[in-house]
């Protein structure tokens, strides 16, 4: 089985900006030096009204900016983004629009932590959700599956280099498009949203997959952006799965080595490969399946 690599946008963990050296001791006693991910306060601003303060990892602030702006309806696909600036020394972002939006009088400021479990979702996602139309006809294949979880994993990131942080990738048929990584997966899901959305890529074929739990937040955030298979190396909340058949998402977790799990929209899975071909998850990958459930 060929592995593939992020052929588009990979994570970067020789960046300085995004680790801290931090010293402390063992369960020894012992001193002990290790790197941590760096999370700071970004503002987000649409035109003049101040929407939210996102607690990120810090890369790629435009693309999280108006991924986040998409995601939670603020932008609607008639609105015409103008300009985007980012005030490095502010910790700000300011995503301009040709005409005021619908949202900037309605919306008091909201705090987004990175918990996991923190998103904020809005009430005029939830109004739209049943209306969201996802490809009957899209598939995976259960090689692509395989193909994918391997090349992902041994793709340099960040989260082998520190930990505490948590994947998104785009994907389609069995390669890796767009990875991206933050402190909150729903973040690291905005910034590719906002990278599709700023660089013209369609919808159509695309897959997503993230090491974090499959919760109502993941599946809203995929049927929003109509990407109709979604694959994590975790597991499920009842609610995520309740949404997910709901939308007619296809629902795919604990994918680890030869294994997975679908609890919906097992339709779309083609089994073409028998699993005792594809290879058991190495040993070194394992605190990152330890930890996605956490």
């Amino acid at each position: 089985m060929t592995v593939k690599n992020v052929s588009l946008v990979r994570p970067d963990p020789t960046n300085p900006c995004l680790t801290e050296r931090v010293s402390g001791t063992d369960q020894n006693g012992q001193p002990v030096d290790t790197l941590v991910p760096v999370e700071s306060p970004l503002a987000l601003y649409l035109n003049s009204r101040e929407i939210v303060t996102l607690m990120t990892v810090g890369d790629y602030p435009e693309y999280l900016a108006v991924g986040y702006l998409l995601n939670q309806n603020m932008l609607r696909p008639d609105d015409v983004v103008t300009g985007i600036d980012y005030d490095e020394m502010a910790e700000a972002v300011v995503v301009r629009t040709e005409q005021e939006t619908d949202f900037e009088e309605k919306l008091a400021k909201q705090t987004r932590t990175s918990g996991c479990a923190l998103g904020t979702v809005f009430g005029d996602i939830m109004e739209t959700f049943e209306d969201k139309i996802l490809d009957p006809d899209a598939k995976i294949h259960t090689s692509w599956l395989y193909a994918l979880t391997a090349a992902i994993n041994t793709t340099p990131s960040l989260y082998l280099e520190a930990g505490a942080i948590h994947g998104c990738v785009l994907c389609e048929q069995d390669r890796p498009l767009i990875y991206m990584e933050d402190v909150g997966r729903h973040n690291a899901v905005d910034k590719i949203a906002g990278y599709m959305y700023l660089n013209d890529i369609p919808v159509a074929g695309k897959m997503f997959y993230t090491t974090g739990r499959l919760t109502s937040e993941m599946v809203i955030k995929s049927v929003q952006m109509q990407i109709p298979i979604l694959i994590s190396r975790s597991g499920f909340t009842a609610w995520g799965v309740g949404l997910a058949r709901q939308a007619g998402l296809t629902l795919i977790g604990r994918a680890r080595g030869k294994r997975f799990m679908a609890l919906s929209g097992e339709e779309r899975i083609v089994y073409d490969i028998d699993p005792d071909v594809a290879a058991e998850e190495p040993d070194r990958h394992h605190r990152k399946a330890a930890l996605a459930d956490t």
